[in-house]
């Protein structure tokens, strides 16, 4: 904690801090223990961390290089360091609170002051808008079948044994996580250390930190910590709301500040840890988590039932996920409630072990029951998976989500391979959501604006957040602001995977894969010329990306900027660099690559650079046309700027015949509307046009050129609407036609406008402004009541954006 330039942070519109001193201390597995309160609008109860010592150091890996570990253990440093003296690291300075802390401890010592000065190791945990009660150390040599295991001697330590046992348990080789797993959650109910000093903790906007009077250093601190807390209300970790039924509901709604309102966590990517967690919930309830294994319910305490849930890959805290609501199963009956069934694709438990069964197949990350390591879990094209929903959407989900979800995960396992994880669920989540997708291990949540129209919008965010399973989750971005490793990878795969579950031949597979790159070409000139340049950078660290103090704390740049949830750079800017590279290759050698790339990489966190580098060594002919690191970096990565080559394959793209046959359309509707939209009853009733039927991509090229005319006449929007029926298009198409009834004052579509706004909350937010830019007086009052309808189950980011064009 060197620096003090978080303080004056406003929460609203600067960098998001990451407190969380990793290189002093890393949680390598949390044990959560929770009770959803939906009366108090709560969420209580405990958490256990366990807790290893860390190597300091000022980065995590050089420029170019992977660490399979993000800090390392004493067992792996033992050859380069005497291991009965670890290095001690200064102890940290806290930075002061922004407001009014909590100060309190075990046994009542609420009146001890936190010193800035003190010379005692603080522990440093992300957390935000939590009510933290308590902080106890646990006694673990009370856990007989932990005293059973064999402690050899790299890590003994007589003077404190619990440490020597909670190093031996966080090092159990992954064939014994099952072992593990209980003798954590033993531990976690172990009595907190007899006649020791309380734990003093105090917390400040953004951070919780918790010292041990006399500890000075890292490795004398205590390694089992419970954590008491509720959540509060006000924490953007969490949305309390109501499902499209009206019946109350909560979840994890990928949030900026991640889960650290949710629970106290270590929030940089490098702290990749596992977890397990019970939570109890309202009978009438289902927990659904981002676990890797279905949960069964339990009775627990009268009108609650208990849910458990537990994962053995260590992934960062943000991947966390929790969703609780009266959600039901698509594909299965109901009682009081009829579906139409279909065939339910989702056993009790795989039908394979993950025991590791390949001895020839090795892996470069940190040890983990590792599905790439079972042949029957390579071979497995389609995972086990469900589909859940309000009732009111339970009929959609199972005509379109249900049977396209095992096309998709069969498309991404031809193209990538072994699925990273077991199974996945689908949740159809609340309006309010602020995106069409969201992925998480083992869940993925859906927005209802995917379920009307067409396959297409649905198929393809399928396919997008399924990529997330590779990219950004199996692999992860080291430094959180190279979002375009995440999003720019699922963006260009999900091109590639839908073409294959539509069985698409060469031919129309390309024609549809650059009608879709211009549409994006479009939207992301857009949004270059309506966005600061600041926002508009792949690598806003540049040179310093994946660098951190001392400590491990640093900042993600721009994250609490309410914006940029909204934007898509780093999505199209990152698909575009994807598709330059492939241009240089070949598709087809490309995801040849892909596939190498995710055996050697998957569970490890890289920087842009071990990317690029791998390819170009695979590819060394690329730097003989002058394609480099250096190169690509300076026009890709650093910098504001549209590349030259994407100009040129703009020009390409719009010679494809399928959207020549989109700009052959719209030279008939222009034709018509300068023709027979105006004037007398004989020119309107003029000879009929035969309009051509299209694919919604082309039907939203056509409503896209079609806004960049300056007038169309009343009589031409009508016809427009009836002739592709748009208002039962998709949520893609339905945007478009919602904005050429506001530029053309077409009041008779007023009601279509206002049904987007409500029901399609994840792709409204501009028309907000569109609406309010007019300056006509019915359109203003329209934006200012869809608000006021809405405004209570929005997202707070959409809710700031909005509030701020119309009020």
């Amino acid at each position: 904690m060197e620096s003090n330039r978080d303080l004056d942070l406003d929460p609203n519109k600067d960098d998001l801090p990451l407190r969380a001193n990793t290189n002093h201390m890393l949680v390598r597995h949390y044990v959560l223990d929770l009770t959803v309160h939906f009366q108090r609008k709560v969420i209580g109860g405990s958490i256990v961390l366990f807790l290893e010592p860390g190597v300091v150091s000022s980065k995590q890996g050089e420029a170019g290089s992977i660490s399979n570990t993000p800090v390392q253990n004493l067992s792996q440093v033992s050859s380069k360091h005497d291991v009965s003296s670890p290095i001690t690291p200064k102890p940290n300075k806290v930075i002061p609170p922004e407001e009014p802390s909590h100060l309190c401890g075990g046994n009542d010592v609420s009146s001890v002051l936190w010193g800035d000065e003190s010379e005692d190791f603080t522990l440093v945990l992300d957390c935000c808008d939590l009510m933290v009660s308590k902080v106890e150390e646990l006694d673990v040599t009370t856990v007989d079948d932990l005293k059973k295991l064999d402690v050899d001697q790299q890590h003994a330590n007589t003077d404190h044994p619990s440490s020597s046992l909670i190093q031996r348990l966080v090092s159990m080789p992954s064939v014994c996580w099952r072992l593990q797993h209980e003798l954590y959650v033993q531990c976690s109910r172990s009595p907190t250390v007899h006649n020791a000093q309380p734990l003093r903790f105090h917390t400040d906007q953004w951070s919780l930190q918790i010292r041990k009077e006399g500890v000075c250093a890292p490795h004398d601190f205590p390694r089992a910590v419970r954590i008491c807390y509720e959540t509060k209300l006000t924490g953007g970790s969490v949305r309390w709301t109501k499902d499209q039924d009206g019946r109350c509901c909560v979840y994890t709604m990928g949030s900026p500040i991640n889960n650290r309102a949710l629970f106290p966590c270590q929030e940089p990517p490098v702290a990749m840890s596992t977890w397990q967690a019970r939570v109890r919930a309202p009978c009438d309830y289902t927990v659904l988590m981002s676990g890797e294994n279905q949960a069964f319910p339990k009775p627990a305490e009268t009108g609650f039932l208990q849910w458990e849930y537990y994962v053995t890959m260590p992934m960062p805290a943000s991947t966390f996920t929790i969703a609780v609501g009266q959600w039901l199963e698509a594909g299965v009956k109901h009682p009081n409630f009829e579906v139409e069934k279909t065939d339910k694709a989702y056993d009790k438990e795989p039908s394979f072990s993950l025991d590791n069964d390949d001895q020839q197949y090795v892996c470069s990350h940190m040890d983990y029951p590792c599905r790439f390591m079972v042949s029957a879990a390579r071979a497995q094209a389609v995972i086990p998976h469900r589909v859940f929903a309000p009732p009111c959407h339970l009929q959609k989900a199972n005509d379109m989500v249900l049977p396209l979800l095992p096309l998709c995960l069969t498309a991404a396992h031809s193209v990538l391979g072994v699925h990273p994880f077991s199974r996945l669920d689908v949740l159809i989540v609340p309006s309010g959501f602020s995106s069409l997708g969201m992925a998480s291990p083992h869940i993925v949540f859906l927005s209802q604006s995917v379920l009307t129209g067409e396959r297409n919008l649905c198929g393809a965010r399928l396919c997008h957040e399924i990529a997330h399973s590779w990219f950004g989750l199996a692999i992860g971005a080291r430094d959180w602001t190279e979002e375009w490793i995440s999003e720019g990878f699922a963006t260009y795969l999900e091109d590639v995977f839908w073409s294959h579950v539509q069985k698409l031949g060469c031919r129309e597979a390309e024609e549809q894969r650059r009608l879709k790159a211009l549409l994006r070409w479009r939207r992301l000139s857009d949004e270059l010329q309506n966005s600061e340049e600041e926002l508009q950078v792949l690598r806003p660290n540049k040179e310093n990306t994946g660098e951190v103090s001392e400590s491990g704390a640093s900042v993600v740049k721009h994250a609490l900027n309410p914006e940029k949830p909204f934007m898509q750079v780093h999505y199209l800017k990152g698909y575009f660099l994807l598709k330059f590279l492939a241009d240089q290759v070949g598709e087809e050698k490309f995801l040849d690559f892909f596939k190498v790339f995710v055996g050697k990489f998957h569970g490890q966190l890289i920087l842009s650079q071990d990317f690029l580098q791998t390819l170009l060594d695979t590819f060394p002919g690329m730097s003989s046309r002058s394609i480099t690191l250096e190169a690509i970096i300076s026009d890709w990565l650093d910098t504001p700027e549209m590349p030259e080559w994407l100009r040129d394959a703009c020009s390409e793209w719009l010679r494809t015949p399928v959207v020549q046959e989109v700009k052959e359309e719209v030279a008939k509707w222009i034709h018509f509307s300068g023709s027979g939209g105006k004037g007398s009853k004989r020119k309107r009733a003029g000879p009929k046009v035969n309009f051509k039927e299209l694919s919604p991509e082309q039907l939203v090229l056509l409503l896209e050129f079609l806004l960049e005319e300056p007038m169309l006449s009343l009589s031409t929007l009508r016809l427009l609407e009836t002739t592709y029926n748009l208002q039962a298009q998709d949520a893609e198409v339905k945007h478009r036609w919602c904005e050429l009834a506001v530029k053309h004052k077409h009041t008779a579509a007023y009601r279509d406008v206002e049904q987007f706004l409500i029901h399609d909350q994840a792709m409204g937010v501009y028309l907000y402004g569109e609406l309010m830019v007019q300056e006509d007086a019915r359109q203003q009052a329209l934006a200012r009541r869809c608000l006021s309808i809405i405004k209570d189950d929005m997202d707070q980011s959409a809710c700031s954006v909005v509030e701020e064009m119309i009020l």
